[in-house]
């Protein structure tokens, strides 16, 4: 596949991503769309925490925006870590900015970052063996990581959508 068309493909999502974000208000970020549902809370520090479980619950709770956008930021910088060959930030080191501007401007900085990763790929590197998200499974190349970066961001501009969507109208 070549770096071409995984570029096109990153580009159409972003595009749908940025129709939302231009929109989104900070109120649309911690809008509870049902009491079962995770979002990003106030630690006592004053951190913004997610709410996670090492397993995931059943049945899985909605997700509000900023609990997407957190989720987003965490799997894209832990992506980009792993392609450019640095360490990947555990989980909780990936802090979530806040509602509003701040984490529309830190999605877009994660999008500069992976276009620069995106954009130094060469096709045959992209046959190569992929870091991940699945480590040392040779039949998973780094063509199927790009690839999976567009779906991943892809479903979560679906739900961000239709979460800011239903927060309008409601």
């Amino acid at each position: 596949m070549p770096t071409s068309l995984l570029r096109f493909q990153f580009d159409l999502t972003w595009s749908l991503f940025e129709y939302h974000l231009e929109r989104l208000e900070p109120d649309d970020f911690l809008w509870e769309p049902t009491p079962h549902c995770w979002t990003v809370r106030r630690s006592p520090d004053g951190a913004w925490v997610p709410d996670w479980a090492e397993t995931e619950p059943d049945p899985v709770p909605v997700p509000t925006i900023a609990w997407v956008t957190w989720h987003i930021g965490w799997w894209w910088s832990v992506t980009t870590d792993h392609a450019r060959g640095r360490l990947p930030r555990a989980r909780t080191d990936v802090v979530w900015p806040g509602e509003g501007p701040a984490t529309v401007d830190w999605l877009r900085s994660l999008r500069d970052e992976w276009l620069t990763v995106l954009d130094g790929l060469t096709d045959a590197e992209l046959s190569t063996t992929a870091p991940f998200p699945w480590p040392d499974d040779p039949a998973h190349t780094k063509a199927h990581m790009v690839a999976w970066v567009n779906a991943e961001l892809m479903k979560n501009v679906a739900e961000i959508g239709q979460l800011r969507l239903l927060r309008v109208v409601s």
